[in-house]
């Protein structure tokens, strides 16, 4: 780095270093859900360096032998194995936390502020620059010495807050439609698993039970369930679309990688141009369908409501198209994922390498199917649940491009704060 800016000096990594140090090893046998201590993970980072909290495990541990390791909060942590690179400031947490042994632990003296260190390492120049002194030819990897040697431009301290602030600015946006989103989706799961899980269904008390069953409810597969022919059909085959077939833009191709969180993401989606989405037509999905990833972890799965209209089926995916007149669509998404039809659904993929769930498997897959004004008096609930996330999901995607566009421009010096 070469470049000069008013104000900003030129520094190794290291001389904004107090102390830095390696994640540190345990055994496995050591994890336990009602653990007293939470490890963090190069998992439980995303991309963009945000930590999931959720999602980090526990382990059962003697805290006074890894008192030198628990994060503290301000702390920097960068991935070194892996996708190396990212790097994630600690906020803290109600348990003690470890950093993982794929993580490098940096805490930072107090010219120099962890938030806009962390940015400039997850910027497009940053995470270049981090990744030029990564080490091995197969998997890349990362030590202290290489990453404290590397030359930095550094603003003042007040310089680098104010910068950290207006970029933390979008990710607080983000982060506050990430809960509102979490909400969503739980009070649609808890509503189901309320009513058809637990059976606690308005009216539950004057329906007669047969076994533990309303003597209502009826049973069918899905073949009887979805659309006559086609109703289940998978993805096209490498024959008809190839690799050379897929553009920069275009139509969404939807693979089992895209489907998140029982969603579609379109981040990292391949596509198609439109008149090759039209010749193949019959995998182009429309409202009601559910898409379903039939390669890898069995149950992956997404509905295709207004914003998903016309996107594509992929090869590694199956697409099912509900028959409306036998039930109501966007209740069967959510039956797909009560346990017990998720467990047949899972005892039945098969493959010793890689799991593989077939068309055919799936038609006999038997479902409970309750009245159906029932399913018409919960889906409305759930379908505004999911307008409403896909509107949140939206203004984070914004969010992130315009936080993206405005990062470089700040950690360059080109742009004043």
């Amino acid at each position: 780095m070469t470049a000069r800016f008013d104000g900003w000096r030129e520094l190794s990594f290291g001389e904004l270093v107090a102390h830095s140090a390696f994640g540190p090893r345990f055994g496995g046998d050591d994890y336990d859900d009602e653990g007293n201590v939470a490890t963090l993970r190069t998992t439980d980072l995303e991309d963009d360096g945000r930590i999931d909290y959720a999602t980090m495990p526990r382990a059962r541990l003697e805290e006074a032998h890894f008192q030198q390791h628990f994060l503290q909060p301000g702390d920097l942590v960068i991935t070194r194995s892996g996708t190396c690179g990212i790097a994630a400031v600690f906020c803290g947490f109600h348990l003690p936390v470890l950093p993982g042994a794929f993580l490098i632990r940096f805490r930072l003296t107090e010219g120099a502020d962890p938030r806009f260190i962390a940015h400039y390492f997850n910027s497009s120049s940053g995470r270049q620059h981090i990744l030029s002194v990564a080490k091995g030819a197969v998997q890349q990897n990362l030590n202290i010495t290489n990453v404290e040697a590397l030359r930095l431009q550094v603003p003042s301290i007040g310089t680098q807050r104010s910068i950290a602030s207006s970029l933390g600015a979008y990710d607080d946006l983000i982060d506050n439609n990430r809960r509102r989103i979490k909400l969503l989706e739980d009070s649609v799961r808890l509503l189901f698993d309320e009513w058809f899980v637990r059976l606690r269904f308005p009216g539950h008390d004057s329906v007669k039970m047969r076994e533990g069953w309303p003597e209502d409810w009826g049973r069918s597969t899905l073949q009887e369930l979805c659309v006559a022919e086609s109703g289940i059909q998978t993805g096209p085959f490498g024959s008809q679309l190839h690799q050379s077939d897929y553009t920069d833009e275009g139509v969404p191709v939807v693979m089992p990688k895209d489907l998140a969180t029982f969603r579609v993401s379109t981040e990292t989606a391949a596509r198609i141009p439109a008149h090759l989405a039209d010749e193949l037509g019959r995998h182009r999905m429309q409202r009601g369908d559910i898409v379903f990833g039939r390669r890898g972890e069995i149950g992956r799965r997404a509905y295709i409501g207004a914003r998903q209209k016309g996107y594509f089926c992929g090869t590694g995916c199956l697409r099912l198209r509900p028959d409306s007149v036998r039930v109501n669509p966007r209740f069967l998404f959510e039956i797909l994922g009560a346990p017990a039809v998720a467990g047949e659904i899972a005892n039945r993929a098969k493959g010793s390498t890689m799991a593989n769930l077939s068309a055919g498997a799936l038609q006999s897959v038997v479902v409970p199917v309750p009245p159906r004004q029932l399913q018409d008096q919960f889906a409305p609930f759930a379908e505004d649940a999911g307008e409403m996330i896909d509107t949140l999901e939206e203004q984070c995607g914004r969010l992130r491009a315009a936080r993206d566009l405005l990062l470089p421009r700040l950690m360059s010096g080109e742009l004043a704060v």
